[in-house]
């Protein structure tokens, strides 16, 4: 059974900093794009920042330059550094990972139905 689990969100102030962590369990996913999702109240959950097997990065041109998605396959985790946070940037934030091969690993592409393995979600809030 596939359990992840998020951790690392908390309120700051605008211009701090917060890093998500997400390790998994019973899931081998080296072979894995892997991402971090967004959702606040009213709108879709959305894809911010993801990783594909190779480590290669994409990022929504919002956290563009801020925010950094990384993973380390030995231990099974993903994390998210998150720099320069603006009130914007307010919301639940879940790891996720998919059940299958995905063809394009952006958030440009990604959608919420193309991961079947969620974490828990972690509240991040930012201040003005």
């Amino acid at each position: 059974q596939v359990h992840l689990v998020a951790s690392g969100g908390g309120s700051v102030q605008a211009g701090g900093s917060l890093r998500l962590s997400c390790g998994a369990s019973g899931y081998d996913w080296r072979s894995y794009c892997m991402a971090w999702f967004r959702q606040v109240p009213g709108k879709e959950r959305e894809a911010v920042a993801a990783i594909d097997e190779d480590e290669a990065t994409s990022y929504v041109d919002s956290v563009k330059g801020r925010f950094a998605i990384s993973r380390d396959n030995a231990k099974n985790t993903l994390d998210l550094q998150m720099n320069s946070l603006q009130p914007d940037d307010t919301g639940v934030y879940y790891c996720a990972a998919p059940t299958a091969e995905l063809g394009r690993c952006s958030p440009s592409y990604l959608r919420p139905s193309d991961f079947g393995n969620w974490g828990q979600g972690t509240q991040v809030t930012v201040s003005s």
